[in-house]
């Protein structure tokens, strides 16, 4: 049973803080591991995102996006789409909005002249922006079932957690100490909750847009699994190494699939 109208603004704070600080706390901790274990483990987190990304983007959000009252059609729901993935790549391109999960990717890798806190800057505005879009995103799908919002929650921290690591990384190699890049990333984090508080105000006076919110976030966890997330893992081939990726993107989906199934 979904909770009261009046209550929901309480519920959508509540799940943005875990789409945004809980993630930056976790990956804060994460971080407390051996880099060893680190190094091991985080390809497998990856994984598991791109899973947990799809399987909310296809067998939640989009279909809720078609749902009977929606006042959203098939070919609208295509160009919104569309659309969305194109604005991603093309911010991306700009560097305002740069997801990175791994310690030592092409975004990510800094030249000495880039070891300075300007390059921390730049990560920590990139952080913001994105996690203000996820409140967005988190907001429009609780104004729309409280349980999409739970599973779209779910989504934005399986992917949030291992982004967070390599922003860490980031701040760490500029300069940072870890105490400062711990308090700057988890500020850069609050901004889940003010894009949530904003969205949940401003959608509750044009809720035509909100089906269209939501096929820009399926659209973002789209883009983000298929051009962000999965590239990375093909620089593993090793039979045993892609056997486990394709048992991890199940999984993810798996949960996905039992969380909205169990939540309904």
């Amino acid at each position: 049973m979904s909770p009261p109208i009046e209550s929901l603004l309480g519920w959508i704070i509540v799940f943005s803080l875990i789409g945004g600080i809980f993630s930056a706390i976790a990956a804060a901790v994460f971080l407390l591991f051996p880099d060893r274990i680190r190094t091991a483990m985080l390809p497998h987190f990856v994984s598991f995102a791109i899973g947990a990304l799809l399987g909310a983007a296809f067998l939640a959000l989009i279909p809720h996006t078609l749902s009977t009252g929606s006042g959203i059609e098939f070919h609208q729901l295509g160009l919104t789409l569309l659309i969305g993935i194109l604005g991603f790549f093309l911010m991306e391109k700009l560097v305002l909005w740069r997801h990175c999960h791994e310690h030592a990717c092409e975004g990510h890798t800094l030249t000495e002249q880039q070891h300075s806190h300007a390059a921390g800057t730049l990560v920590l505005i990139g952080d913001g922006i994105h996690n203000l879009v996820d409140g967005v995103l988190i907001a429009a799908a609780f104004m729309t079932d409280f349980h999409l919002g739970v599973i779209t929650t779910l989504a934005v921290a399986a992917h949030e957690i291992p982004q967070e690591v390599g922003d860490f990384a980031i701040l760490l190699s500029s300069g940072y100490s870890k105490r400062k890049a711990f308090l700057f990333n988890v500020l850069a984090s609050v901004t889940t909750v003010i894009g949530a508080v904003v969205a949940y105000f401003s959608l509750s006076q044009a809720q035509e847009a909100v089906p269209y919110i939501l096929a820009i976030a399926a659209s973002s966890f789209i883009y983000i699994a298929v051009a962000d997330l999965i590239p990375g893992l093909h620089k593993h081939v090793a039979f045993r190494e892609t056997l486990r990726q394709i048992v991890l993107i199940i999984a993810g989906i798996v949960v996905i699939y039992f969380a909205h199934a169990t939540l309904h």
